[in-house]
């Protein structure tokens, strides 16, 4: 082990990612926690076996075009690079202001509030927080135009501007005293359609590269003992002695909305299938030394003995009749995509492998198979301990009964999880085969194609406020994507902090395509983002308790001998 050594370049490197070996990943999260600054500073390298690595020209595709940038090349280890970029300075027009939520119009009394509302609503609701002492404006919302949504979002409230966000305080409970929920933000956080190219920013960003042509090591996955049990990346990184590490696709955070730590999408690691898609989201494919953005469809079926039939399944390694961001079969209220929110089937089978730890407890029938596929139980109650090499299928509802025909105690089942490409075609897996579910797509084929629509974050009965919040709104991401040379790229940007704004989904695209991708998806981000180094946190996630425990995390593990 050498020691560590960095090189700052000025107005630097688009970085361009790599592919490696395998991979796999976590799931859903809850992406709009409340806003809080993280207290702990970026911890610095390690020693390691790191040296300077040149940088090549070029700059992130953010905010105004002459802003400085600064980045720190440090070599990890050969075909392995972490580079810490800073963008822009602190911008004095950006300032702390009370963000009402407006009441809706619908007539169900349960219909929640939103950021925004039409022009008139917004007007009305100014205009009584006017005459109760509180000077309100309206502010018309418009979007960055993406391949399947953006534009006009609508209208909001705000009111009062300060120079720190516990100014504020005395603001909102005027807000409050006159009948409105409200909360104090940053305006750097917006990401308003013709402001990002006059923002200063701050932005701070990781990236690593890996290059299969030099790196010897492996990039994989981990998901800590057990699917349902989440860890910090830097604790699993940490226990598998890697390089370096970042968080990974969307998980269960809600025990509501299914197992706490669950992925929510496409999930495979060591060439085994342990999560089925979310509809057509695209994943990250890993495959020993390439890398691919694929839009994954699967197929899964129980089939008992000669002439006993085959029944379909709805999923695989999740609490039956919860479908967290949906994109199932027969499911309510949708078969698409939708972000963040948890669908249901009254009548489902479920597949569990032993990678899921405890099986979920709950009425309905539960089937368990040993190593050989043989029946050797029939239980009318769901939750146990499988057997060493055994497996379970849990069955509700009407389908309870379906599969208690064809599964009696000694009968032989076959379960069968194929992923299918958008050809039709199963994907073949390997032990060096790993997936990573994410969305939405933000590079596909060196240009933009953000189809934030398309894989759920679009509700249309909400008044365009989850699209705000998730999509338009500046928060921390993750992104991973390709270059033309084959290389594969970690990003991590900050957000959620004064020194760090975060992105919006159009801005993580442009970041994306200035890095050199030719083909990037978003994987789970806010609280989650997370880049570790050699056990230490590198990156500043946003979340007040510090690193949120996720669903799994990339790994990037050193050589054999190295």
């Amino acid at each position: 082990m050498s020691s560590s050594t960095t090189r700052r370049v000025l107005t630097t490197a688009r970085h361009r990612r790599a592919a490696v070996t395998a991979l796999a990943v976590s799931l859903p999260l809850a992406f709009l926690a409340p806003a809080g600054a993280s207290t702990a500073a970026p911890l610095a390298p390690t020693q390691d076996q790191q040296s300077s690595a040149p940088s090549q020209p070029g700059h992130l595709d953010l905010g105004a075009p002459d802003l400085p940038e600064t980045r720190n090349v440090t070599t990890l280890a050969p075909g392995l690079t972490r580079t810490s970029i800073t963008r822009g300075t602190p911008n004095p027009d950006f300032f702390w202001t009370a963000e009402v939520a407006v009441p809706s119009t619908s007539p169900d009394p349960d219909a929640p509030s939103s950021a925004l509302s039409s022009q008139a609503q917004a007007q009305m609701v100014a205009d009584r927080l006017t005459a109760a002492g509180v000077t309100a404006r309206v502010e018309h919302v418009q979007s960055p135009q993406l391949a399947d949504a953006g534009g006009d979002l609508g209208y909001r409230v705000r009111a009062g501007q300060f120079a720190a966000k516990a100014d504020g305080a005395a603001t909102v409970d005027q807000i409050k005293a006159a009948g409105y929920k409200s909360s104090v933000i940053y305006t750097g956080w917006d990401g308003d359609a013709g402001s990002s190219e006059d923002d200063r920013g701050p932005w701070k960003l990781e990236v690593l590269t890996i290059d299969p042509k030099e790196f010897r090591g492996d990039l994989t996955s981990s998901f800590g003992p057990n699917l349902q049990d989440r860890e910090t990346t830097s604790s699993l990184a940490a226990g598998a002695g890697a390089l370096a590490a970042i968080n990974g696709g969307y998980f269960v955070m809600d025990p509501a909305a299914g197992a706490p730590g669950d992925p929510a999408g496409a999930a495979v690691h060591d060439g085994k299938v342990l999560s089925e898609p979310v509809g057509d989201r695209p994943s990250l494919v890993l495959d020993e030394n390439s890398s691919s953005v694929q839009r994954l469809h699967w197929h899964g079926t129980v089939t008992g003995a000669a002439n006993t039939g085959s029944l379909p399944l709805d999923g695989i390694n999740r609490v039956p009749g919860l479908i967290r961001n949906c994109g199932g079969t027969d499911d309510t209220p949708t078969n698409l995509p939708l972000h963040d929110f948890t669908c249901t089937d009254a009548d489902e089978i479920v597949a569990i492998t032993p990678e899921f730890g405890p099986t979920p407890s709950g009425p309905g029938l539960e089937v368990i198979l040993d190593a050989r596929g043989t029946v050797t139980a029939v239980n009318h109650a769901r939750g146990t301990t499988l057997p060493a090499g055994g497996q379970a299928l849990q069955a509700i509802g009407a389908d309870a009964d379906k599969l208690a025909a064809l599964a009696v105690p000694g009968a032989k089942l076959k379960i069968d999880t194929d992923l299918l490409d958008e050809s039709g075609k199963t994907l073949k897996t390997g032990a060096t085969t790993d997936v990573v579910n994410g969305g939405p797509t933000l590079v596909e084929n060196g240009q933009l194609n953000v189809t934030a629509k398309r894989d759920g974050m679009v509700r249309t009965n909400d008044s365009n406020s989850f699209f705000y919040g998730w999509v338009h709104k500046r928060n921390p991401r993750t992104i991973a994507g390709t270059d033309a040379q084959g290389r594969t790229l970690l990003v991590t940007a900050d957000g959620r902090q004064t020194t760090s704004l975060g992105l919006s989904i159009k801005e993580s695209a442009d970041v994306a395509r200035s890095l050199g991708m030719v083909n990037a998806i978003n994987l789970d981000g806010g609280g989650s983002t997370t880049m570790v180094q050699n056990g230490q946190v590198v990156n500043s996630p946003s979340d007040a308790a510090g690193e949120r425990p996720v669903g799994d995390a990339l790994l990037l593990l050193p050589g054999r001998n190295g």
